[in-house]
Protein backbone atom coordinates (compact mmCIF):
# COMPACT_ATOMS: atom_id res chain seq x y z
CA UNK A 1 0.00 0.00 0.00
CA UNK A 2 1.80 3.24 -1.34
CA UNK A 3 1.21 5.98 1.55
CA UNK A 4 3.79 8.30 0.31
CA UNK A 5 2.15 11.79 -0.21
CA UNK A 6 -1.31 10.59 -0.30
CA UNK A 7 -3.95 13.01 1.28
CA UNK A 8 -5.44 11.20 4.30
CA UNK A 9 -7.79 11.66 7.12
CA UNK A 10 -7.95 10.45 9.86
CA UNK A 11 -11.77 10.01 11.92
CA UNK A 12 -11.68 10.00 15.64
CA UNK A 13 -8.41 11.32 18.42
CA UNK A 14 -8.56 8.26 20.52
CA UNK A 15 -5.95 6.10 20.91
CA UNK A 16 -6.85 4.17 17.73
CA UNK A 17 -6.79 7.30 15.53
CA UNK A 18 -3.78 8.99 17.21
CA UNK A 19 -1.80 5.69 16.67
CA UNK A 20 -3.05 5.54 12.56
CA UNK A 21 -2.25 8.87 12.11
CA UNK A 22 1.19 8.47 13.22
CA UNK A 23 2.02 5.51 11.62
CA UNK A 24 0.41 7.47 8.07
CA UNK A 25 2.41 10.08 8.86
CA UNK A 26 5.89 8.18 9.47
CA UNK A 27 5.18 6.77 5.75
CA UNK A 28 4.85 9.74 4.07
CA UNK A 29 0.98 10.24 4.12
CA UNK A 30 -0.23 13.83 4.36
CA UNK A 31 -1.90 13.48 7.58
CA UNK A 32 -5.14 15.56 9.19
CA UNK A 33 -6.66 14.14 12.40
CA UNK A 34 -9.97 14.73 13.01
CA UNK A 35 -12.59 14.63 16.15
CA UNK A 36 -15.46 16.06 16.63
CA UNK A 37 -14.26 17.16 20.26
CA UNK A 38 -12.11 19.92 20.65
CA UNK A 39 -8.71 19.50 20.37
CA UNK A 40 -7.93 21.13 24.04
CA UNK A 41 -10.19 18.19 24.72
CA UNK A 42 -8.60 15.54 23.27
CA UNK A 43 -5.78 12.80 25.04
CA UNK A 44 -2.29 14.67 25.36
CA UNK A 45 -0.78 12.09 22.75
CA UNK A 46 -3.36 13.00 20.09
CA UNK A 47 -2.56 16.91 20.83
CA UNK A 48 1.42 16.09 21.01
CA UNK A 49 0.70 15.24 16.91
CA UNK A 50 0.84 18.42 15.95
CA UNK A 51 4.81 18.34 16.06
CA UNK A 52 5.27 15.25 14.00
CA UNK A 53 3.60 17.12 10.98
CA UNK A 54 0.03 16.22 11.88
CA UNK A 55 -2.86 18.87 11.33
CA UNK A 56 -5.52 18.86 13.80
CA UNK A 57 -9.07 19.30 12.82
CA UNK A 58 -12.12 19.64 15.08
CA UNK A 59 -15.62 20.23 14.73
CA UNK A 60 -17.25 20.73 11.20
CA UNK A 61 -14.53 19.65 8.38
CA UNK A 62 -15.08 22.43 5.63
CA UNK A 63 -16.02 20.53 2.26
CA UNK A 64 -12.90 22.16 0.12
CA UNK A 65 -10.42 19.92 2.49
CA UNK A 66 -12.70 16.86 1.84
CA UNK A 67 -12.22 17.73 -1.54
CA UNK A 68 -8.87 17.27 -1.62
CA UNK A 69 -8.44 13.95 0.55
CA UNK A 70 -8.19 10.47 -1.01
CA UNK A 71 -7.72 8.25 1.77
CA UNK A 72 -10.03 8.00 4.95
CA UNK A 73 -8.77 5.74 7.98
CA UNK A 74 -11.98 5.52 10.67
CA UNK A 75 -11.36 4.68 13.84
CA UNK A 76 -14.28 2.01 15.75
CA UNK A 77 -15.78 4.77 17.30
CA UNK A 78 -16.96 6.56 14.51
CA UNK A 79 -19.79 5.09 12.60
CA UNK A 80 -19.35 4.88 8.57
CA UNK A 81 -22.24 6.97 8.14
CA UNK A 82 -20.24 9.80 8.95
CA UNK A 83 -20.71 12.72 6.43
CA UNK A 84 -16.51 12.48 5.73
CA UNK A 85 -16.38 9.15 5.30
CA UNK A 86 -19.46 9.16 2.69
CA UNK A 87 -18.33 12.12 1.02
CA UNK A 88 -14.99 10.43 -0.06
CA UNK A 89 -16.41 7.35 -0.76
CA UNK A 90 -19.04 9.01 -3.28
CA UNK A 91 -15.58 10.76 -5.39
CA UNK A 92 -13.49 7.11 -5.06
CA UNK A 93 -11.28 7.93 -2.52
CA UNK A 94 -10.75 4.54 -0.21
CA UNK A 95 -12.49 4.43 3.05
CA UNK A 96 -10.66 1.63 5.46
CA UNK A 97 -10.14 1.19 9.26
CA UNK A 98 -7.29 1.12 11.57
CA UNK A 99 -7.93 -2.69 11.46
CA UNK A 100 -7.62 -2.94 7.74
CA UNK A 101 -4.85 -0.21 7.79
CA UNK A 102 -2.89 -2.45 9.87
CA UNK A 103 -3.19 -5.81 7.73
CA UNK A 104 -1.97 -4.37 4.76
CA UNK A 105 1.58 -4.21 6.57
CA UNK A 106 1.43 -6.65 9.32
CA UNK A 107 3.87 -9.88 8.88
CA UNK A 108 2.92 -13.43 9.86
CA UNK A 109 -0.22 -14.76 10.44
CA UNK A 110 -3.22 -13.60 12.48
CA UNK A 111 -5.98 -15.18 15.23
CA UNK A 112 -8.60 -12.48 15.02
CA UNK A 113 -11.42 -13.30 18.19
CA UNK A 114 -15.21 -11.76 18.18
CA UNK A 115 -18.16 -12.41 20.10
CA UNK A 116 -20.28 -10.14 21.75
CA UNK A 117 -19.06 -11.53 25.06
CA UNK A 118 -15.57 -13.05 26.53
CA UNK A 119 -13.33 -11.46 23.50
CA UNK A 120 -11.08 -10.12 25.43
CA UNK A 121 -10.16 -13.28 28.27
CA UNK A 122 -10.26 -15.69 25.36
CA UNK A 123 -8.04 -12.95 23.49
CA UNK A 124 -5.74 -13.12 26.39
CA UNK A 125 -5.68 -16.65 26.87
CA UNK A 126 -5.02 -17.88 23.73
CA UNK A 127 -2.05 -15.15 23.67
CA UNK A 128 -0.92 -16.61 26.98
CA UNK A 129 -1.39 -20.11 25.29
CA UNK A 130 0.80 -19.39 22.40
CA UNK A 131 3.49 -17.66 23.92
CA UNK A 132 4.02 -20.39 26.60
CA UNK A 133 4.24 -22.77 24.15
CA UNK A 134 7.48 -21.16 22.50
CA UNK A 135 5.61 -19.48 19.55
CA UNK A 136 6.04 -15.56 18.31
CA UNK A 137 3.61 -14.17 19.56
CA UNK A 138 1.61 -10.42 20.12
CA UNK A 139 -1.39 -9.01 21.33
CA UNK A 140 -3.61 -6.08 20.27
CA UNK A 141 -6.98 -5.11 18.59
CA UNK A 142 -10.00 -4.29 20.68
CA UNK A 143 -8.00 -5.37 23.82
CA UNK A 144 -6.37 -1.90 24.36
CA UNK A 145 -3.23 -1.59 21.83
CA UNK A 146 -3.99 -0.53 18.39
CA UNK A 147 -3.24 -3.47 15.91
CA UNK A 148 -1.43 -0.94 13.97
CA UNK A 149 1.02 -0.14 16.50
CA UNK A 150 1.79 -3.75 16.12
CA UNK A 151 2.62 -3.96 12.30
CA UNK A 152 6.44 -2.62 12.72
CA UNK A 153 7.17 -5.27 15.67
CA UNK A 154 6.04 -8.55 13.35
CA UNK A 155 7.80 -10.84 11.97
CA UNK A 156 7.90 -13.73 9.52
CA UNK A 157 7.13 -16.27 12.05
CA UNK A 158 4.90 -13.34 14.34
CA UNK A 159 1.36 -14.60 15.77
CA UNK A 160 -0.97 -11.59 16.12
CA UNK A 161 -3.78 -12.62 18.57
CA UNK A 162 -6.18 -9.79 17.32
CA UNK A 163 -9.55 -8.79 19.75
CA UNK A 164 -12.07 -7.80 17.21
CA UNK A 165 -15.36 -5.88 17.74
CA UNK A 166 -18.38 -5.25 15.53
CA UNK A 167 -17.25 -1.63 14.70
CA UNK A 168 -13.64 -2.28 13.64
CA UNK A 169 -15.11 -5.17 11.38
CA UNK A 170 -17.44 -3.11 9.65
CA UNK A 171 -14.59 -1.66 8.21
CA UNK A 172 -12.38 -3.99 6.93
CA UNK A 173 -11.36 -5.12 2.89
CA UNK A 174 -8.99 -7.86 2.46
CA UNK A 175 -8.21 -8.59 6.15
CA UNK A 176 -7.69 -12.23 6.88
CA UNK A 177 -7.36 -13.90 9.87
CA UNK A 178 -5.45 -17.64 9.48
CA UNK A 179 -7.41 -18.66 12.62
CA UNK A 180 -10.75 -17.06 13.37
CA UNK A 181 -12.91 -17.49 16.08
CA UNK A 182 -16.50 -16.13 17.03
CA UNK A 183 -17.15 -16.77 20.59
CA UNK A 184 -20.91 -16.06 20.78
CA UNK A 185 -23.76 -13.39 19.13
CA UNK A 186 -26.04 -11.93 21.01
CA UNK A 187 -27.60 -8.43 21.32
CA UNK A 188 -25.53 -5.45 21.61
CA UNK A 189 -24.94 -2.21 20.33
CA UNK A 190 -28.36 -1.19 19.39
CA UNK A 191 -27.82 2.32 20.06
CA UNK A 192 -25.62 1.84 16.96
CA UNK A 193 -27.69 -0.55 14.32
CA UNK A 194 -30.63 -0.36 13.65
CA UNK A 195 -31.26 -4.17 13.80
CA UNK A 196 -30.03 -7.05 15.24
CA UNK A 197 -29.17 -8.76 12.08
CA UNK A 198 -27.05 -5.69 10.93
CA UNK A 199 -25.00 -6.15 13.98
CA UNK A 200 -24.04 -10.23 13.43
CA UNK A 201 -23.56 -9.16 9.96
CA UNK A 202 -20.84 -6.88 11.10
CA UNK A 203 -19.64 -10.10 13.34
CA UNK A 204 -19.44 -12.32 10.34
CA UNK A 205 -16.91 -10.06 8.07
CA UNK A 206 -14.64 -11.72 10.36
CA UNK A 207 -14.94 -14.83 8.40
CA UNK A 208 -15.41 -13.78 4.48
CA UNK A 209 -11.49 -13.22 3.49
CA UNK A 210 -10.60 -17.35 4.51
CA UNK A 211 -9.67 -19.74 2.43
CA UNK A 212 -9.69 -23.64 2.52
CA UNK A 213 -6.26 -23.34 4.34
CA UNK A 214 -7.81 -21.29 7.13
CA UNK A 215 -9.75 -22.47 10.57
CA UNK A 216 -13.02 -21.21 11.53
CA UNK A 217 -13.71 -21.47 15.14
CA UNK A 218 -17.79 -21.60 16.09
CA UNK A 219 -19.54 -21.83 19.09
CA UNK A 220 -22.10 -24.68 18.19
CA UNK A 221 -24.19 -23.82 21.62
CA UNK A 222 -25.02 -20.32 19.86
CA UNK A 223 -28.23 -20.05 16.88
CA UNK A 224 -26.14 -17.49 15.16
CA UNK A 225 -22.19 -18.78 15.04
CA UNK A 226 -24.03 -22.14 14.38
CA UNK A 227 -25.93 -20.91 11.66
CA UNK A 228 -22.46 -19.82 10.12
CA UNK A 229 -20.85 -23.77 10.26
CA UNK A 230 -21.72 -24.90 6.44
CA UNK A 231 -20.92 -21.48 4.56
CA UNK A 232 -17.82 -20.73 5.23
CA UNK A 233 -14.72 -21.67 2.96
CA UNK A 234 -12.49 -22.40 6.10
CA UNK A 235 -12.21 -25.65 8.18
CA UNK A 236 -14.80 -25.48 10.38
CA UNK A 237 -13.94 -26.33 14.30
CA UNK A 238 -17.12 -26.45 16.56
CA UNK A 239 -16.91 -26.59 20.33
CA UNK A 240 -19.87 -26.64 22.80
CA UNK A 241 -20.66 -26.97 26.59
CA UNK A 242 -24.08 -28.40 26.15
CA UNK A 243 -23.68 -31.58 23.84
CA UNK A 244 -20.56 -33.84 22.91
CA UNK A 245 -19.80 -33.63 19.54
CA UNK A 246 -18.66 -36.14 16.97
CA UNK A 247 -15.99 -33.85 15.87
CA UNK A 248 -14.75 -30.70 17.98
CA UNK A 249 -14.03 -29.90 21.35
CA UNK A 250 -16.99 -30.29 24.27
CA UNK A 251 -17.60 -30.76 28.18
CA UNK A 252 -18.30 -34.30 29.51
CA UNK A 253 -19.31 -33.90 32.82
CA UNK A 254 -15.96 -32.53 34.25
CA UNK A 255 -13.62 -32.80 31.32
CA UNK A 256 -12.34 -30.68 28.15
CA UNK A 257 -12.24 -33.51 25.44
CA UNK A 258 -10.83 -32.83 21.98
CA UNK A 259 -12.19 -35.52 19.64
CA UNK A 260 -10.77 -35.46 16.03
CA UNK A 261 -10.64 -38.38 13.34
CA UNK A 262 -12.54 -40.71 16.35
CA UNK A 263 -9.92 -40.36 18.79
CA UNK A 264 -10.08 -38.29 21.66
CA UNK A 265 -8.12 -36.45 24.54
CA UNK A 266 -8.98 -34.75 27.62
CA UNK A 267 -7.18 -31.08 27.57
CA UNK A 268 -7.94 -29.84 30.97
CA UNK A 269 -10.93 -30.37 33.69
CA UNK A 270 -13.20 -27.64 35.07
CA UNK A 271 -11.51 -28.60 38.22
CA UNK A 272 -8.32 -26.60 36.93
CA UNK A 273 -10.06 -23.57 35.43
CA UNK A 274 -9.38 -20.84 38.07
CA UNK A 275 -12.37 -18.57 35.94
CA UNK A 276 -15.97 -18.68 37.08
CA UNK A 277 -19.06 -19.90 35.48
CA UNK A 278 -19.84 -22.04 32.17
CA UNK A 279 -19.20 -19.16 30.10
CA UNK A 280 -15.68 -18.94 31.05
CA UNK A 281 -15.44 -22.99 30.04
CA UNK A 282 -16.55 -21.73 26.84
CA UNK A 283 -13.83 -19.34 26.05
CA UNK A 284 -11.40 -21.99 27.51
CA UNK A 285 -12.95 -24.23 24.96
CA UNK A 286 -12.19 -21.64 21.82
CA UNK A 287 -8.94 -20.92 23.36
CA UNK A 288 -7.83 -24.67 23.07
CA UNK A 289 -8.97 -25.02 19.88
CA UNK A 290 -7.05 -21.87 18.36
CA UNK A 291 -4.18 -23.07 20.16
CA UNK A 292 -4.20 -26.62 18.20
CA UNK A 293 -4.65 -24.47 15.45
CA UNK A 294 -1.80 -22.66 15.73
CA UNK A 295 0.22 -25.68 16.73
CA UNK A 296 0.52 -25.25 20.22
CA UNK A 297 0.92 -28.40 22.22
CA UNK A 298 -1.99 -29.70 24.46
CA UNK A 299 0.26 -30.48 27.76
CA UNK A 300 1.96 -26.46 27.50
CA UNK A 301 -2.17 -25.46 26.64
CA UNK A 302 -3.05 -27.08 29.98
CA UNK A 303 -0.35 -26.08 32.25
CA UNK A 304 -1.24 -22.10 30.60
CA UNK A 305 -4.86 -22.51 31.54
CA UNK A 306 -4.13 -23.80 34.63
CA UNK A 307 -2.54 -20.90 35.76
CA UNK A 308 -4.63 -18.64 34.05
CA UNK A 309 -6.03 -16.07 37.04
CA UNK A 310 -8.70 -13.71 34.62
CA UNK A 311 -8.27 -10.45 33.28
CA UNK A 312 -8.84 -7.32 35.51
CA UNK A 313 -12.77 -6.05 35.22
CA UNK A 314 -14.16 -9.49 34.22
CA UNK A 315 -15.72 -11.41 36.93
CA UNK A 316 -12.44 -10.11 39.02
CA UNK A 317 -12.68 -11.04 42.97
CA UNK A 318 -11.96 -7.63 44.92
CA UNK A 319 -12.49 -8.72 48.42
CA UNK A 320 -14.50 -10.24 51.01
CA UNK A 321 -15.14 -7.73 54.52
CA UNK A 322 -17.47 -9.43 56.83
CA UNK A 323 -18.30 -12.70 55.03
CA UNK A 324 -19.48 -10.40 51.94
CA UNK A 325 -17.54 -11.09 48.76
CA UNK A 326 -17.24 -8.29 46.17
CA UNK A 327 -16.92 -8.82 42.04
CA UNK A 328 -16.09 -6.45 39.57
CA UNK A 329 -17.58 -7.17 36.16
CA UNK A 330 -17.23 -3.35 35.10
CA UNK A 331 -16.86 -5.00 31.72
CA UNK A 332 -20.15 -6.59 31.22
CA UNK A 333 -21.29 -3.91 29.15
CA UNK A 334 -24.17 -5.71 27.74
CA UNK A 335 -27.74 -7.57 29.04
CA UNK A 336 -26.20 -10.85 28.27
CA UNK A 337 -22.84 -10.33 29.89
CA UNK A 338 -24.52 -9.08 32.81
CA UNK A 339 -26.48 -12.38 32.77
CA UNK A 340 -23.48 -14.63 31.96
CA UNK A 341 -21.64 -12.86 35.89
CA UNK A 342 -24.92 -13.33 37.46
CA UNK A 343 -25.08 -17.07 36.16
CA UNK A 344 -21.63 -17.74 37.42
CA UNK A 345 -22.27 -16.18 40.88
CA UNK A 346 -25.51 -18.05 41.44
CA UNK A 347 -23.65 -21.37 41.68
CA UNK A 348 -23.04 -20.12 45.42
CA UNK A 349 -25.18 -20.36 48.31
CA UNK A 350 -25.64 -16.84 48.76
CA UNK A 351 -27.75 -13.96 47.49
CA UNK A 352 -26.42 -11.57 44.62
CA UNK A 353 -26.90 -7.65 45.15
CA UNK A 354 -26.93 -6.48 41.74
CA UNK A 355 -25.18 -2.85 41.17
CA UNK A 356 -26.51 -2.38 37.35
CA UNK A 357 -26.88 0.81 35.29
CA UNK A 358 -25.12 3.29 33.32
CA UNK A 359 -26.02 4.67 29.64
CA UNK A 360 -28.41 2.18 28.11
CA UNK A 361 -27.80 0.06 24.28
CA UNK A 362 -32.08 0.29 23.49
CA UNK A 363 -31.62 -3.23 23.93
CA UNK A 364 -34.61 -4.95 26.51
CA UNK A 365 -33.53 -5.76 30.39
CA UNK A 366 -35.96 -8.77 30.64
CA UNK A 367 -33.93 -11.79 29.85
CA UNK A 368 -32.48 -10.73 33.11
CA UNK A 369 -35.56 -11.12 34.77
CA UNK A 370 -35.68 -14.78 35.98
CA UNK A 371 -32.18 -15.31 37.17
CA UNK A 372 -32.89 -12.05 39.25
CA UNK A 373 -35.84 -13.06 40.91
CA UNK A 374 -33.91 -16.20 41.73
CA UNK A 375 -30.38 -15.09 42.94
CA UNK A 376 -30.55 -11.07 43.36
CA UNK A 377 -31.90 -10.14 46.98
CA UNK A 378 -31.49 -6.41 45.69
CA UNK A 379 -30.74 -4.57 42.54
CA UNK A 380 -28.92 -0.93 43.01
CA UNK A 381 -29.39 1.03 39.70
CA UNK A 382 -26.96 4.14 38.29
CA UNK A 383 -27.09 5.85 35.82
CA UNK A 384 -28.20 7.42 33.00
CA UNK A 385 -30.93 4.09 32.43
CA UNK A 386 -31.74 3.92 35.81
CA UNK A 387 -35.55 4.98 35.54
CA UNK A 388 -35.61 2.11 32.67
CA UNK A 389 -34.26 -0.63 34.18
CA UNK A 390 -36.52 -0.08 37.41
CA UNK A 391 -39.54 -0.01 34.91
CA UNK A 392 -38.79 -3.45 33.67
CA UNK A 393 -37.34 -5.01 36.62
CA UNK A 394 -39.76 -3.98 39.74
CA UNK A 395 -42.01 -6.71 39.56
CA UNK A 396 -38.92 -8.90 39.99
CA UNK A 397 -36.72 -7.37 42.86
CA UNK A 398 -36.31 -4.92 45.32
CA UNK A 399 -35.08 -1.95 43.72
CA UNK A 400 -33.24 1.20 44.66
CA UNK A 401 -31.52 3.86 43.12
CA UNK A 402 -27.78 5.48 44.01
CA UNK A 403 -26.72 8.96 43.22
CA UNK A 404 -23.21 7.95 42.74
CA UNK A 405 -20.85 4.62 42.55
CA UNK A 406 -19.71 5.16 46.63
CA UNK A 407 -23.47 5.38 46.99
CA UNK A 408 -23.86 1.95 45.35
CA UNK A 409 -21.42 -0.18 47.00
CA UNK A 410 -22.67 1.84 50.21
CA UNK A 411 -26.36 0.56 49.97
CA UNK A 412 -25.03 -2.38 48.93
CA UNK A 413 -22.82 -3.88 51.47
CA UNK A 414 -25.91 -2.26 53.70
CA UNK A 415 -28.04 -4.84 52.13
CA UNK A 416 -25.97 -8.00 51.88
CA UNK A 417 -25.71 -10.78 54.51
CA UNK A 418 -22.95 -13.02 55.44
CA UNK A 419 -22.04 -15.24 52.34
CA UNK A 420 -24.05 -12.99 49.75
CA UNK A 421 -21.99 -11.25 47.16
CA UNK A 422 -21.86 -7.53 45.81
CA UNK A 423 -21.74 -7.68 41.89
CA UNK A 424 -21.13 -4.64 40.04
CA UNK A 425 -22.43 -6.09 36.55
CA UNK A 426 -23.84 -3.08 34.80
CA UNK A 427 -25.38 -4.40 31.26
CA UNK A 428 -24.69 -0.57 29.93
CA UNK A 429 -21.73 1.53 28.63
CA UNK A 430 -19.71 3.84 31.03
CA UNK A 431 -19.72 6.74 29.49
CA UNK A 432 -22.75 8.35 31.15
CA UNK A 433 -20.63 8.99 34.59
CA UNK A 434 -17.18 7.91 34.01
CA UNK A 435 -14.73 7.93 30.39
CA UNK A 436 -14.56 4.15 30.28
CA UNK A 437 -15.29 0.76 32.03
CA UNK A 438 -11.90 0.67 33.79
CA UNK A 439 -12.56 3.98 35.11
CA UNK A 440 -16.02 2.43 36.66
CA UNK A 441 -14.09 -0.29 37.82
CA UNK A 442 -11.69 1.12 39.55
CA UNK A 443 -13.83 3.78 40.98
CA UNK A 444 -15.63 0.36 42.65
CA UNK A 445 -12.91 -0.78 43.84
CA UNK A 446 -11.80 1.97 45.46
CA UNK A 447 -14.96 2.09 47.28
CA UNK A 448 -15.22 -1.49 48.52
CA UNK A 449 -11.13 -0.39 49.86
CA UNK A 450 -12.65 2.30 51.34
CA UNK A 451 -14.59 -0.22 52.91
CA UNK A 452 -12.69 -2.79 53.65
CA UNK A 453 -10.18 -0.13 55.49
CA UNK A 454 -13.20 0.17 58.26
CA UNK A 455 -13.48 -3.57 58.83
CA UNK A 456 -10.96 -6.56 58.66
CA UNK A 457 -10.95 -7.79 55.10
CA UNK A 458 -10.67 -11.48 55.04
CA UNK A 459 -9.05 -11.88 51.57
CA UNK A 460 -8.50 -9.32 48.76
CA UNK A 461 -6.64 -8.11 45.50
CA UNK A 462 -6.94 -4.48 45.55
Amino acid sequence: MLLEGRKTLVLGAGKSGAASARFLAKRGAIVALHDKKPIAEWTIDARSLKTENIGLLDGQIPSWLLDQIDLVVISPGVPTSAVPARYVNRKDGEVIGEVELAYRFLKGRIVGITGSNGKTTTTTLIGEVLKNAGIETQIGGNIGTPLVSLAETSTDKTWTVVELSSFQLETIKDFRPNVAVALNVTPNHLDRYDFFTDYATAKHRLFMNQTAEDAAILNTDDEITTSWANNLKANVVLFSVKKELDEGLFLRERDLVCRANGREKILTTRDEIFLRGLHNVENVLASFAAGLACGAAPDSMRETVRNFKGVEHRIEFVAEIEGVKFYNDSKATSVDATLKALEALSEDDGKIILILGGRGKNAPYSPLADLIGKSVRKLVVIGEDAENIKRQLRNHVEIVRANDMKNAVTRSFETAEKGDAVLLAPACASFDMFKSFEQRGNVFKQEVLEIGSKFKVQSSRL
